[in-house]
């Protein structure tokens, strides 16, 4: 596990190192560890020379000091600047470069190009000078190492216009959330860390790897039995779709040891036999038996009704267990009132898309996607809820420990994938897995199926059965 970090928590530490070393000490540091990679790019691609990139910013001083020391070491490197004011490392770093700098955009394409034209903190799009760069970078380079960041992402991961396209980012100090938050996965390329002197200030966001999934699946003992891994309970409606029956298929793939699937009187005939392993029973109201549940998923085709609502505030006041929200009770709740989450007997965890997370807020959905991190953690606070905000990076969160799910693939973006995720979820929190800790160990799963689901089937054809049945990949992969 590693952790992610705010620009906000980025700069608190770069304000606490510069008590310990000087800004200059920390540019030239940035700059070996860029001329590092750099030289590493060289050698590997079989490049002669590499074009440095440079704004008048610290990134761009951090530009200088490598093309420098790249050139102390006997290789081939220019600059390219079209800043006429600097800040005072920079115009420091500037001063001790002695090679060639271009002041006008070359016509030439180079095999190698390094970005250092913005770096952090942009709060609009680039313009004049700088998004010109931009462009002949994407337009003039066969291979990108942007330093720190891409030049034009924002802190919130989105890409604004133009943005660096890399294929390498090497990142100073401490990881950025934008690498991996929404555009930032894919214009950021592979992310590479550079140890620069620089400790965290703050808890960050964690950013789980195969080993800390690993945990949660131990090798089983052999004297055990289905109630050691705990029972639970996928709820279906009268408006049941295919919906619930993925869900309670990805349920059975999850661990747990018994899944039960319940479902309208009106459907129950036509639900016998497509799932054998579950058990099947008729749903008409909340009952012991549903109420023994080691956790509970609700809303994955149920449709929007004061029915489903009433369900709601029986389960949040009479359950103990864990109960996972998704769709229709999401949108349910934010029509009939969010405030029947304060009140309640059981865990909660809520799984939605940036869209009924739009409505359970209030907020537009280009806000949702601009402030998911922080808009997250404080519906997750303000209603003691474990939050999963699903995206191309889902977010999830308990309102203090917040988590960026790195493992997914566009495969995923297709009807059924929330609903696989539901039903992974509750099997995984019916074995006794806490919620955050659960919703980590779903997401990473689902993710890896996804990927597994890509890699043999290529990202258009599979669905969300497919991904299920890669689920046992998945697990197997850690």
């Amino acid at each position: 596990m590693y952790n992610t970090y705010t620009l906000e928590e980025m700069r608190l530490a770069d304000r606490e190192a510069m008590k310990r070393v000087s800004c200059e000490e920390l540019m030239e540091r940035a700059g070996r560890a860029l001329a590092d990679a750099v030289q590493a790019a060289m050698h590997r691609l079989g490049v002669g020379d590499a074009l440095f990139v440079c704004g008048g910013g610290n990134n761009g001083g951090d530009g200088f000091v490598a093309a420098r020391i790249l050139m102390e070491r006997g290789e081939e490197a220019c600059v390219l600047c079209l800043a006429q004011k600097f800040s005072p490392a920079a115009q420091q770093a500037k001063e001790r470069y002695n090679g060639d700098i271009l002041g006008r955009i070359p016509r030439r394409r180079y095999a190698l190009v390094v970005d250092c034209v913005l770096g952090t903190g942009i709060t609009r799009a680039p313009e004049g000078d700088a998004a010109a760069l931009i462009a002949f970078i994407n337009s003039g380079a066969e291979y990108v190492i942007a330093c720190d960041l891409p030049s034009g992402l924002a802190e919130n991961g989105i890409a604004l216009s133009p943005c660096v396209r890399a294929d390498e980012t090497v990142t100073m100090g401490l990881v950025k959330s934008a690498l991996l938050l929404a555009d930032g996965a894919d214009v950021a390329g592979e992310v590479k860390l550079a140890d620069i002197g620089i400790a965290p200030v703050g808890a960050g966001a964690q950013v789980w790897e195969d080993r800390d999934a690993k945990v949660f699946f131990p090798k089983k003992r052999s004297n055990v039995h289905k109630g050691t891994f705990g029972s639970a309970c996928i709820l279906a409606s009268k408006e049941l779709a295919g919906a619930a029956f993925l869900a309670a298929s990805a349920c059975l793939k999850s661990g747990a040891g018994y899944t039960r699937l319940c479902v309208s009187k009106e459907h129950f005939g036509t639900a016998v036999g497509r799932l054998p392993a579950a058990v099947l029973r008729v749903f008409q109201a909340i009952d012991g038996e549903i109420l023994s549940a080691d956790s509970i998923a609700l809303g994955m085709g149920s449709g929007v009704s004061d029915r489903l609502y009433a369900h709601l505030m029986e389960l949040l006041s009479a359950y103990s267990g864990t109960l996972v929200l998704d769709a229709d009770a999401l949108t349910t709740i934010a029509e009939y009132g969010v405030d029947i989450l304060k009140n309640k007997a059981c865990d909660v965890v809520i799984t939605p898309h940036p869209k009924e997370f739009s409505r359970l807020t209030g907020k537009p959905v280009k806000e949702v996607l601009a402030n998911a991190v922080e808009l997250a953690r404080t519906f997750a606070k303000t209603y003691s809820v474990t939050v999963v905000l699903k995206n191309n990076r889902t977010i999830i969160t308990d309102g203090d420990r917040v988590a960026i799910n790195p493992t997914g693939s566009p495969v995923l973006a297709k009807g059924g994938s929330g609903d696989v995720l539901s039903g992974l979820l509750a099997g995984t929190c019916a074995r006794g897995i806490p919620p955050f800790e659960g919703a980590c160990v779903a997401s990473y799963l689902l993710g890896r199926a996804g990927e597994c689901a890509a890699e043999k089937m290529g990202e258009y054809a599979p669905d969300a059965n497919d991904v299920i049945n890669f689920l046992p990949a998945a697990m197997m992969s850690l």
